[in-house]
């Protein structure tokens, strides 16, 4: 039995564009066994995020391994650019600001390169873009790109609820804020009611 893709099985919130050119990662069955059980719980982030959680899903230092050797190995173009999108899928995927940094590179380079993407190419590095973002904490950033790409396709459920999940953070973020400027007034008018009493 071949050990799992870098792109394991199609999934409804994150699919890795360009999948049926992906090769196995490895061929022990200890590491499939343990590759299994990682993307066993990269799917349960996924159904998670899929019923409402915030949790996009994460991808581990090894499949991105898998798909940086898919670009090295790359027979044709096509092949190639498929490997590009899936290694960046993996990218802003990862746990590592370096490694999300780095797919967000990539993508804006292939959004910026001149190249002539369909609609749907557009879309796909848009929203791994605003992925990116997202995990790097720029939720601003993040909702400004799942905006460009609810325009190309607006009922896109992958893009809707990323946005449901970056609104949600924004909001929490301006809890907090409003939170701790009470707090900071609070303190400034106690300190100057001290001040006062002891005047």
């Amino acid at each position: 039995m071949p050990g799992p893709t870098c792109h394991a099985t199609p999934n409804p919130i994150d699919r890795v564009p360009g999948a049926r050119h992906a090769r196995p990662l490895g061929s022990s069955r200890r590491q499939g066994t343990s590759r299994d059980a990682k993307i066993g719980r990269f799917f349960d982030a996924v159904g998670a995020f899929l019923s409402g959680g915030d949790n996009v899903p994460w991808c581990d230092s090894d499949i991105i391994a898998g798909c940086e050797r898919d670009v090295e190995e790359a027979a044709t173009e096509e092949h190639r650019k498929d490997g590009i999108m899936r290694l960046s899928w993996a990218l802003v995927h990862s746990r590592s600001q370096a490694d999300v940094n780095r797919g967000i590179g990539m993508l804006q380079a292939s959004l910026g390169g001149g190249s002539s993407s369909s609609p749907l190419q557009t879309r796909e590095k848009l929203y791994l873009m605003a992925v990116g973002h997202y995990r790097n904490g720029d939720y601003p950033r993040s909702r400004q790109l799942l905006l460009h790409c609810l325009e190309i396709q607006p009922d896109w459920r992958q893009a809707l609820a990323l946005k449901k999940a970056v609104e949600d953070q924004i909001g929490t973020d301006g809890m907090i804020g409003i939170g701790i400027a009470t707090t900071a007034v609070g303190l400034l008018i106690g300190i100057a009611a001290a001040v006062a009493r002891k005047s």
